[in-house]
């Protein structure tokens, strides 16, 4: 049995404080899902429930502080969960909390962000998808949505720029959630598993990553070097407005906003989709990796992606 509506059901979203996450809570509130949110960031949490609220009646929404990566704090908040919307189950799972950074592994000044992206983009999956799932198997029908990225089956943001923390993360998000198409169908049959693989979304996961691993001038100057930009001219101040404003633009320039993005998801899940793209970019991406897997991480791969007015984000 899946879950083919959901008004009455109970959701949990991570990250749920901003982008997809705050689009989600607002969209499945308004179909009548109840919904435990959460996020580090209360306040804008907060925020996100006076949002689904004023669209919303007769659902509980509860929003709710906590670190994805720390297995303990998850094991806490599934037991707020079931006491807050006094069950024994939810019905669905969506694992969104994500942050980038973390580039390079083989440089070592970039290893304690690379770890930190690691542990809330994977971790933060795994960590909830093990405190949740005894409660998606009590239901009559439930779902864990996983968010991975077209990151999580083509690793890089263009040449000249590592990007292995987020990208190995989502691969392993991908992966894990492949697997349980199996391990569901032996064990919870009555429970679904799907990928999300969002392409450039408006949300604020740039800004985000700033705020979560620090910004390091130093290194940003480091690597901005080693693409042949030379920020010497600039001021530190300077260096910083100009990450702050492409980070806002890669927000608000995006082909596909958040609220279109949840809907996407929505509308799959209810369908049954396991295999969740999102944007038009997504598609083509994946396509174009599909043909010539080969060619996918050279120069020329991605100038026939800019071609065809797509990845505008980062420039030629």
């Amino acid at each position: 049995m899946a879950v083919t509506d959901f008004a009455g059901c109970i959701a949990v979203v991570t990250g749920g404080g901003t982008g997809m996450g705050r689009e989600l809570v607002r969209q499945l509130t308004a179909a009548g899902a109840h919904v435990a949110a959460c996020d580090l960031n209360t306040d804008e949490l907060a925020r996100t429930a006076e949002m689904a609220a004023s669209g919303s009646s007769g659902v509980r929404i509860t929003t709710h502080q906590c670190d994805v990566t720390d297995a303990d704090a998850v094991t806490a908040f599934a037991a707020e969960v079931a006491a807050s919307h006094d069950t024994d189950h939810i019905n669905l799972l969506f694992n969104n909390a994500g942050v980038g950074g973390g580039g390079s592994f083989v440089i070592d000044d970039q290893r304690a962000a690379w770890d930190k992206t690691f542990e809330v983009c994977w971790n933060g999956v795994l960590n909830c998808a093990r405190a949740f799932m005894d409660m998606l198997v009590r239901s009559e029908a439930g779902a864990m949505v996983n968010t991975s990225s077209i990151n999580g089956f083509w690793a890089t943001v263009g040449p000249g720029l590592p990007h292995t923390s987020y990208c190995a993360a989502k691969f392993a998000v991908k992966g894990f959630t492949e697997a349980l198409q199996v391990d569901l169908a032996l064990h919870a049959p009555h429970v679904s598993a799907h990928v999300v693989m969002p392409g450039h979304i408006g949300t604020s996961i740039a800004l985000n990553s700033f705020s979560a691993h620090g910004v390091d001038i130093p290194l940003i100057r480091k690597n901005m070097a080693a693409r042949g930009v030379d920020l010497d001219a600039f001021s530190d101040e300077q260096v910083e407005a100009m990450l702050n404003d492409r980070n806002t633009r890669f927000r608000d320039d995006a082909p596909t906003s958040a609220g279109q993005a949840a809907e996407i998801i929505l509308t799959d899940v209810l369908a049954g989709r396991w295999r969740i793209l999102v944007g038009d970019d997504a598609y083509a991406i994946d396509q174009a990796v599909r043909n010539d897997p080969e060619d996918a991480y050279t120069e020329a791969f991605i100038e026939r992606l800019r071609d065809q007015g797509h990845l505008q984000v980062l420039g030629r």
